[in-house]
């Protein structure tokens, strides 16, 4: 319970650094939550860390997509605060501690899953823009095509 109190309050504080609407800071928080909760539940069903990276940054994504429609704001005002929790700051620490304390193979193995981790965080979010995308460029280029 403590983690999701506090994943939510991270997201907002994101949220208002980034300064976001307040009407918005609760959705934006339960993007968070969400995201925090499906990277969080998949390693129990046997799930390595990085699959479930992707997976909870492409559901924060297609729920910041579809609220961004809703709301008429920028897709980003959702996108950016609800991926926070999954972002691996900790292992980035984990990478330069090794790497400063002379422990180069445990610095590179470190920077190599840091990297991986934000790649799935990348790879989920342009997925859920592929989807988002799909019909509306053929609509366009047909629109533009018989003016």
């Amino acid at each position: 319970m403590w983690e999701i109190l506090i994943c939510f309050m991270a997201t907002v504080a994101f949220a208002i650094i980034f300064n976001t609407p307040y009407r918005l800071l609760w959705r934006i928080g339960c993007i968070g939550i969400l995201a925090w909760m499906i990277y969080s539940s998949l390693p129990k069903i046997d799930v390595s860390l990085v699959p479930a990276t992707a997976l909870a940054s492409f559901a924060a994504s297609l729920v910041s997509y579809w609220l961004a429609r809703r709301h008429r704001v920028p897709v980003t005002t959702f996108t950016i605060p609800g991926i926070i929790p999954l972002v691996p700051g900790g292992k980035a620490y984990e990478t330069m501690l090794a790497f400063v304390d002379e422990n180069y193979i445990e610095g590179l193995t470190q920077g190599a899953e840091t990297l991986l981790h934000a790649g799935a965080i990348a790879s989920g979010i342009v997925f859920a823009l592929s989807i988002f995308s799909i019909g509306r460029g053929a609509g366009q280029r047909y629109e533009t095509k018989n003016r």
